[in-house]
């Protein structure tokens, strides 16, 4: 079933090779049965290679080759058998050789930073279940990628499958760093831009002029080389774009990360200094690489609040104030959550922060008090949702999220009694939305999300009444990362995706048209 890989010249490949279609996604995996799940996730006809840095346990290489069967049989492009590297050769400059041979637009993964349990005893100590392997044959792949996009100048955007995930959960609800919802943003000059982390560091495009339709880019923004594969966009009042992710800080110890964040003052414009806010476990760094990713909000005194799920499934948290002044962490007492958090405005000047339970439906939420600077918590949330589902939803002032029992789209709102549908039922993951589009004379709310058959549904309704109906149509991309809708210096709704390319497109609302009407999808 499997193949060998001998090595290739970075100038070509083996004879008899057949590349594979544009948008390869390439699993990159400890052993063979660690590719079952991630390739059970992918929708149907996604190119798909596999490499495996072991042989594994007798019978997994029979258990792949099945799998990979029914996977052609649901219409993806197998790209020929899976690659086992030689363990005495070097996987990094291995996978590089791959990389270059098979010029994948996607790199599916494992988590660089498996789980661990409390070991009982005097001392609180923690031990990794998980095989070493798999973290190594993740940070072997990230390199890879990292190596072979600098080589050749092509993106490739990489995901990292959640250290014991359940196998038949979807791909949202099982990456290790959540899919970007929030990349599409409008600067203060009135330009669009969108952020995007590939394995190099982040990609901008910008438009040329307010309104486009022309656009720059991407430009490679500074990053640091050891970010993982996440990204948090942030934009408050003022315009600025902020930038929040995880770093692996080789500096401070192999295993050791941080939260680091950076901000974007002027569209197209390099971005300030990427800056260091810590780890609330950092005096136990083989705890504190189990941090959860980041989620950030802004106060109406323009304070900035980041949010970090801790070792111990409680909610850690900081603030900056105007003058960039940082306060130590703070834990919030609560409930055990789970890697899904999304923060917003609250309307009284204050922050909510709403998160998932970790073993069931159910939510939490917190909410800050700008005038007592403390922070309550709310154990009567009427939200239960579907895991992967959970986005902010600013312009709201409230979170979006599918509810557990039919899969529809909700927006609840902080306080509120209930949620409030918005249809939706098909598909997953979340959905995105923008205020204020003139729709027929009436100032509207677009939504944008991943549809039942993968591609993007766009929908609409009257801006803070979705109680009135929301409707929705098909959109007709699909998307690697959640779409996204921001609203031009126009006013016009603008969508956009990830393709499955590896390429972002972008529609815009037709001026002047009847109902919610877009010109065609554009690459960018």
């Amino acid at each position: 079933m499997a193949r060998g890989t001998d090595r290739r010249t970075r100038s070509g490949r083996l004879a008899g090779d057949v590349r594979p279609a544009p948008g390869l996604l390439l699993l990159v995996v400890a052993a063979p049965a660690e590719a079952i799940a991630p390739l059970g996730a992918e929708p149907p006809g996604v190119p798909v290679a596999v490499v495996c840095l072991g042989r594994g346990e007798p019978g997994e290489a029979q258990a792949l080759g099945s799998a990979l069967a029914a996977a052609r049989e649901r219409g993806h492009r197998i790209a020929g058998e899976p690659h086992v590297l030689d363990p005495r050769d070097d996987a990094e400059e291995r996978l590089l050789d791959l990389f270059l041979d098979l010029g994948p637009a996607r790199v599916g993964t494992l988590d660089p930073d498996p789980e661990s349990v409390a070991v009982e005893g005097g001392e609180r100590k923690y031990a990794v279940v998980e095989p070493p392997a798999r973290g190594a044959a993740a940070l072997a792949a990230l390199a890879a990628a990292r190596a072979y996009q600098e080589h050749t100048g092509r993106p490739v955007y990489v995901e990292c499958r959640r250290a014991g995930a359940d196998p038949y959960a979807s791909g949202e609800a099982a990456s290790r760093y959540p899919r970007q919802s929030r990349w599409l943003t409008r600067g203060t000059d009135g330009r669009l831009s969108v952020h995007l982390l590939s394995a190099a560091g982040v990609l901008c495009w910008t438009e040329t002029v307010p309104g486009g339709p022309d656009w720059g880019g991407p430009e490679l923004l500074e990053t640091p080389p050891e970010l993982m594969p996440g990204l948090t966009v942030l934009q408050g009042s003022d315009g600025y774009v902020r930038l929040f992710g995880l770093r692996r800080a080789t500096d401070k110890g192999a295993q050791a990360l941080e939260v680091v964040t950076a901000a974007q003052y002027q569209s197209g414009r390099p971005l300030a200094p990427w800056q260091s806010i810590g780890n609330p476990n950092a005096r136990e760094w083989e705890r504190a690489r189990q941090v959860g990713f980041p989620v950030a909000a802004l106060d109406g005194e323009g304070t900035l609040h980041v949010f970090v799920r801790n070792v111990g499934r409680g909610i850690s948290t900081r603030r900056q104030d105007r003058a960039g002044r940082w306060t130590g962490w703070e834990h919030l007492r609560g409930r055990r959550i789970a890697d899904e958090l999304a923060a917003v405005p609250g309307p009284d000047g204050g922050v909510d922060l709403v998160a998932r339970r970790r073993d069931r439906a159910e939510a939490v939420h917190w909410h800050y008090d700008p005038a007592s600077r403390g922070w309550a918590e709310d154990r009567t949330v009427p939200v239960r949702m579907v895991p992967g589902s959970l986005a902010a939803a600013p312009e709201a002032g409230g979170v979006r999220f599918r509810y557990a029992d039919t899969n529809e789209l909700c927006l609840w709102r902080p306080g509120a009694p209930a949620p409030e549908a918005l249809g939706g039922a098909d598909g997953g993951g979340a959905a995105t939305g923008a205020a204020g589009a003139a729709v027929q004379g009436w100032s509207c709310t677009v939504l944008v999300r991943p549809g039942g058959d993968g591609t993007t549904a766009i929908g609409v309704h009257a801006d803070g009444r979705p109680d009135t109906g929301t409707w929705w149509a098909p959109g007709g991309e699909r998307s690697l990362v959640a779409p996204a809708v921001a609203l031009d210096a126009g006013g016009r709704a603008v969508a956009a995706v990830l393709g499955t390319d590896g390429k972002p497109r972008v529609m815009r609302q037709r001026e002047g048209a009847e109902g919610l009407d877009f010109e065609p999808w554009r690459a960018l």
